[in-house]
C-alpha cells in the first residue's frame, strides 16, 4: 500500500510544523510550503537544531499569495492543509523599522473601512496565476487576503489537482482583544471552501488558544485563558458571546496537530471540528499509537 502524500501550507509555523511531525510518524510523504522553506527551529521549538523527523520533510519555498508559485507542488497530493493566518494586521516590518508606529498599526487592524468582499465574487478562483492582493494595499497583509482569500485560492488549486481532502485551520471564536473581522474572515473561508468545492472533503478545525512549553509566553497566556474558561463555566456562559476564544479551554499545540492528522486519515470526518471533537480525535490517535 502506497503512503499518503500530505502538503502543509504553513508547515514551518508553530502548528504546521507539528502537523508535519505527526504525519511523518505515520509514514506519510510530507511537503511543507512556506516563504522561509525550512523553519527557524528556535522560533517554534526549544532548540535551534532540527529534530530528527524534520529530515523526512521536503521544505519548499513559495508565496501563499501567489498561487502559481505553489500549484505544481500539489500534484499527486492526497491531503492539503492550510495552516496560515495573522492575528493583527499591523505592518510588522514597518513598525520594527520605524516607518510605522505600533498605534498606527493597531488603528489599521480595528479600522471599520470597507474591505474586499467574497473571494468567489471577486474572481480569486479564476486565473491560475492571479496574485491575492486586495485593492486597498499592495504591501500590508490583511485578514481578507491571509485568513480567507489565500485559503480559498489554495483550495481551488487543490481541487484542480484532484486532492481528496482539504483541511483549513480556522479558530474557535474571536477573543475580545481581536477585531471581529479576524473570526468573520475565518468563517467566510470555511463557507466559500465548503460551497465552492463540494467534491473535495473539507475539514475545518476550530482550535482555541494554542500553547507549548517551547514558547514560554504561550504557557502564561494559556493560564489566563483558562481563568476565562473557568469564569465562563461558573457563570454558565453568560459572557461567552463576548469572551469568544478567551472563554474556551486552551489546548497544547501537539494535541491539535495530532488531531488534524487523525482527521485527514479518517474519511468520516468532515465539516467544522470544534474543541471537544479535536480532543476526541487526538485521544483516538494516541490510543492507536499505544497499540
Amino acid at each position: 500500500m502506497s503512503s499518503k502524500r500530505l502538503v502543509v501550507c504553513g508547515g514551518s509555523g508553530f502548528l504546521g510544523s507539528r502537523i508535519c511531525k505527526y504525519a511523518v510518524a505515520r509514514g506519510w510523504d510530507v511537503t511543507s510550503i512556506s516563504r522561509s522553506g525550512e523553519p527557524k527551529w528556535l522560533a517554534i521549538t526549544s532548540s535551534a537544531a532540527p529534530p530528527q523527523w524534520a529530515h523526512k520533510v521536503s521544505w519548499e519555498r513559495a508565496d501563499i499569495l501567489r498561487p502559481a508559485t505553489y500549484a505544481p507542488l500539489l500534484k499527486n497530493a492526497d491531503f492539503v492543509v492550510h495552516s496560515m493566518g495573522i492575528l493583527l494586521e499591523a505592518d510588522y516590518k514597518g513598525v520594527l523599522q520605524g516607518r510605522e508606529s505600533p498605534i498606527a498599526g493597531l488603528r489599521k487592524a480595528f479600522s471599520a473601512a470597507p474591505r474586499p468582499g467574497n473571494p468567489l465574487e471577486r474572481g480569486v478562483q479564476t486565473d491560475e496565476d492571479q496574485d491575492i492582493r486586495p485593492p486597498e494595499t499592495a504591501a500590508q497583509l490583511t485578514y481578507e487576503n491571509m485568513n480567507r482569500d489565500s485559503a480559498v485560492a489554495l483550495a481551488k488549486e487543490a481541487a484542480a489537482a484532484n486532492v481528496s481532502t482539504f483541511a483549513y485551520i480556522s479558530a474557535a471564536g474571536g477573543a475580545p482583544v481581536l477585531p471581529a473581522r479576524y473570526i468573520t474572515t475565518k468563517r467566510e473561508a470555511e463557507s466559500a471552501i465548503a460551497s465552492g468545492f463540494p467534491n473535495m472533503r473539507g475539514v475545518f478545525f476550530r482550535p482555541p488558544f494554542l500553547y507549548d512549553s517551547s514558547r514560554p509566553i504561550t504557557v502564561g497566556m494559556a493560564g489566563m485563558t483558562m481563568v476565562g474558561k473557568v469564569f465562563n463555566d461558573v457563570t454558565r456562559g453568560v459572557l461567552s458571546g463576548f469572551m469568544g476564544a478567551a472563554g474556551t479551554k486552551p489546548l497544547k499545540v501537539d494535541v491539535v496537530a495530532e488531531a488534524v492528522v487523525e482527521a485527514l486519515g479518517d474519511p468520516d470526518v468532515k465539516g467544522p471540528v470544534e474543541v471537544p471533537e479535536i480532543e476526541e480525535l487526538a485521544n483516538k490517535a494516541w490510543r492507536k499509537g499505544m497499540l
